[in-house]
């Protein structure tokens, strides 16, 4: 199941994706006869996707007024205000290769505050305190059910499902601080989406291949069997931690390739550069570089 979150005219709402049409929230209650809150982020606190789901059948047969071509609407940010945003780091082996670290044992984390999320076709800003802009392409899992000293085993049963994440980070500012969080927090640097693909549709979150592009130029070829930690290891062990929150999103890190690391010298984004971040049975997006400026005058 994919659940999409738009804008149609002028309305922000959500729903499920059939094919191109979109089912309102609405419309999913009459076909279900599931009371739904009416906003994306009380549909996921509350989990009722969950329920939902378990009716799905009943969706694909679904026809009334009041469905939604996917070509008619804006489609933003699926999770807009997370509670947490875990990002893990040198969670790929080809990339902790080519920083030259060792890859940790334990989950490498840091947080981006949820003001850094941004829709799958935004814009993403380049920062006047920064002359070092890269991307990280990562597949993002979204926690469903509340989560604490689960084990590996029971790990799955709390993913509600998977989205592409872009880990946009100053490099310079991160490389300064010694530590990761402020380069990578700025307003608009987690571009998300463009779906929620619920795990019943991801037989193998580990065998995906992962793929990002700047201006169709492949920079990152990769596949999610890369990673060092499993989804499963990285849950039980952040819920040994913190307590894990529908709607939380963990990013499970990025594959070699980042523009920082080329040789023989780095390719970092540019003002006007396309950034296309595409995952196996995922999902793509894509967000062009723009200045600053032009951000705050159109906000």
């Amino acid at each position: 199941m994919k659940i999409v979150n738009y804008v149609y005219r002028g309305e922000e709402n959500y729903g499920v994706l059939v094919g191109d049409k979109i089912i309102p929230h609405r419309w999913i209650e009459a076909a279900t006869h599931e009371k739904l809150p009416g906003t994306i982020m009380e549909f996921i606190f509350q989990g009722k996707t969950f329920e939902v789901m378990r009716h799905y059948s009943k969706l694909e047969e679904y026809c009334g007024k009041g469905i939604v071509s996917l070509s008619n609407v804006k489609v933003v940010q699926p999770v807009p205000m997370p509670r947490k945003i875990i990002c893990l780091g040198l969670n790929y082996w080809d990339h902790a290769e080519e920083v030259g670290l060792k890859p940790p044992s334990e989950p490498v984390i840091f947080f981006k505050p949820w003001t850094s999320i941004t829709g799958p076709y935004n814009p993403i800003i380049y920062p006047r305190i920064t002359r070092e802009l890269d991307y990280e392409g990562e597949l993002a899992v979204i926690i469903g059910r509340k989560a604490k000293y689960v084990s590996e085993r029971e790990a799955v049963e709390n993913v509600l499902g998977y989205m592409v994440f872009n880990d946009v980070t100053a490099r310079d500012i991160q490389f300064r601080d010694r530590q990761w969080t402020r380069g990578k927090s700025f307003d608009t640097f987690a571009p998300t989406g463009p779906f929620i693909v619920t795990r019943d549709e991801i037989d193998d979150p580990h065998s995906l291949r992962i793929v990002t592009k700047v201006n169709e130029e492949i920079r990152q070829d990769s596949s999610t069997s890369n990673m060092v930690l499993t989804i499963e290891k990285v849950i039980s062990s952040l819920s040994n931690v913190m307590t894990l929150e529908p709607g939380d999103i963990i990013a499970t890190g990025t594959p070699s390739g980042v523009g920082i690391f080329f040789k023989p010298k780095p390719r970092l984004l540019k003002l006007g550069d396309v950034v296309k971040v595409w995952i196996e049975g995922v999902g793509e997006i894509e967000n062009k570089i723009i200045r600053e400026k032009s951000w705050r005058n159109n906000h």
